[in-house]
């Protein structure tokens, strides 16, 4: 089958020849979005803040308790001393290799700041953990996940800086929604204005830019998701995580989800939503994710969506059957 869609797995083996595998780590961060005590933050997050699933390995025993303490403890190892921050980067940078490399047998690697906000701090504290990090192994690229309004030139030149060290510097940053209605809803802490300023300042210190997305939140619909897609193609985003609205325990969405105020998208739904976002976005946009995967031990809704690989196959079979492609109604702005 044609690949309708410009997919993650193969854009890396065309440029890499095999698979690169992220070694995703917490570097200590906290997030801006929350309060000193580890309150606040955005309606859907659960204060896990993103935290690869491997390197979680004590949740299995907790299944189904909310974990927005999780966000206080965050708080608290931002506060570590450098030395504690950076020995425990190294420990999990090799959890990581073991645990892939095991499972995929993989050969390469990206450096993948994956927990939090990880542009969040000092130039100076960045860079003792970004050195610290690279030098724990080859890496084929450095991947920072962090937030529209956590980026500046200061931080983006430190960033351009790793460039002769590996092959690609991405930033990955969610704007969720171009809707800002939506995005004050949901308590997001910038606008749609923020994202795009960042992505200038990004694209202009030479960096690619990852957008994620979130397709169902409340009250958004069709036109909502046109806007989105229109968003990431202004920006000039070079990738796009997709995830469909799930709601996990210890968030105020569930608060709201259980009030009967919201509700989260269907397989169905979700699969006819992403089609049309991908339509509308610019072809040359590499898909990293098409939903979510959220451990169902955290999930409270919905709890029957299906399995990722099932959702793959509709959706290369939708667009299979119609004729469609990414980017086949995408109007550069």
């Amino acid at each position: 089958m044609t690949e309708h869609y410009r997919s993650y797995r193969a854009f890396l083996e065309e440029k890499y020849g095999e698979r690169v595998y992220r070694l995703g780590v917490d570097g200590g961060f906290s997030c801006p979005n929350r309060k000193g005590d580890g309150s606040g933050g955005c309606s859907f997050c659960d204060g896990t803040g993103s935290k690869a699933a491997y390197q979680r390995r004590e949740e299995r025993s907790f299944s189904g308790k909310p974990f927005a303490e999780d966000a206080s403890k965050a708080v608290l190892l931002s506060r570590l001393p450098m030395e504690e921050r950076i020995a425990s980067i190294g420990r999990q940078i090799e959890a990581a290799r073991t645990f892939v490399s095991h499972r995929y047998k993989a050969r390469l690697y990206s450096l993948y700041f994956q927990a939090w906000t990880n542009t969040y701090g000092p130039v100076e504290e960045l860079k003792q953990l970004y050195d610290a990090a690279l030098k724990t192994g080859t890496f084929e690229e450095l991947i920072v996940s962090t937030r529209p309004d956590e980026i500046d030139d200061e931080k983006a030149e430190l960033l351009e800086g790793y460039k002769g060290q590996v092959k690609e510097v991405w930033a990955e940053g969610g704007v969720q929604s171009a809707n800002d209605t939506t995005l004050l809803h949901i308590g997001r802490g910038h606008d749609t204005a923020c994202y795009y300023r960042a992505c200038d300042i990004l694209h202009r210190h030479g960096l690619k830019v990852s957008t994620h997305v979130i397709l169902g939140l409340p009250g958004e619909g069709r036109s909502d998701y046109l806007k989105t897609a229109q968003a990431v193609g202004k920006a000039g985003s070079e990738g796009v995580k997709i995830h469909n609205l799930d709601i996990c325990g210890g968030t105020r969405l569930l608060d709201e989800f259980l009030e009967g105020e919201i509700g989260v998208p269907s397989f169905p739904r979700h699969l006819e939503s992403t089609v049309l976002f991908l339509r509308h976005i610019p072809s040359s946009v590499v898909v990293e994710r098409l939903l979510c995967e959220t451990p169902s031990h955290r999930l409270a809704a919905p709890r029957s969506f299906g399995v990722k690989n099932r959702f793959i196959e509709a959706l290369e079979e939708t667009m299979e059957k119609n004729g469609y492609y990414e980017g086949d109604s995408y109007e550069a702005t």
